[in-house]
């Protein structure tokens, strides 16, 4: 099973240091949010980065990326850097630094910009949850296509926390389906091509 962390703290930052950065920004992030006003509130997450749509009124296009490092409330913030602590770095070690640093703004600008695209104004997103599941997409693409790469285990998780997550999309309030979809979507088409290019090499 590759998402048990058996890492000591200065471990976890060698071996990964994107992922520690993003963890380390979206804590900085939403303790400065929580000091200025709060981080349930529409105008501090503006005013820090979210990516948002009122009727007659467009953002500026560096949201798109900013908007992966916010959060909604601590339950969002510790949900989201849970899944990141634990999922994120197998794959930090298979694409290396810079290209998995991509890969993260890419599955989040992925699922921002399809959340802009099918949401209904007036509304407002923030967290990194669309480069989570881009995340998740990068394994399943390995689970279905190139099944000895991992272990049963992970294959199982994998494949559970993908459906687990997608229903929890749909049943609960105010998650953001359509960022889930278009990180899942982003990360998919990131990783294969990232594979069908490995393999040429």
């Amino acid at each position: 099973m590759i998402f048990l962390r058996r890492e000591t703290f200065r471990e976890y930052i060698r071996f990964y240091p994107v992922t520690s950065i993003m963890l380390a920004v979206m804590g900085v992030l939403f303790l400065a949010m929580e000091w200025t006003g709060s981080s349930t509130l529409n105008r501090t997450l503006v005013n820090y980065g979210a990516i948002y749509s009122w009727e007659g009124e467009t953002h500026e296009w560096w949201r798109y990326f900013s908007a992966i490092f916010l959060h909604i409330g601590v339950s969002h913030l510790l949900f989201n850097a849970f899944a990141l602590y634990v999922f994120a770095p197998p794959l930090e070690r298979v694409l290396g630094t810079w290209r998995y640093a991509g890969f993260i703004l890419f599955s989040g600008f992925a699922g921002n910009a399809v959340s802009m695209l099918w949401s209904q104004p007036p509304f407002i997103s923030a967290g990194a949850s669309g480069a989570i599941y881009g995340i998740y997409a990068a394994y399943l693409y390995l689970a279905l296509f190139h099944k000895h790469v991992l272990d049963e285990g992970t294959r199982q998780t994998v494949t559970t926390v993908v459906i687990v997550g997608f229903l929890y999309s749909f049943v609960v309030p105010n998650v953001n389906l359509y960022a889930h979809a278009g990180g899942f979507a982003g990360g998919f088409l990131y990783f294969a091509l990232w594979v069908s290019r490995f393999r040429r090499r």
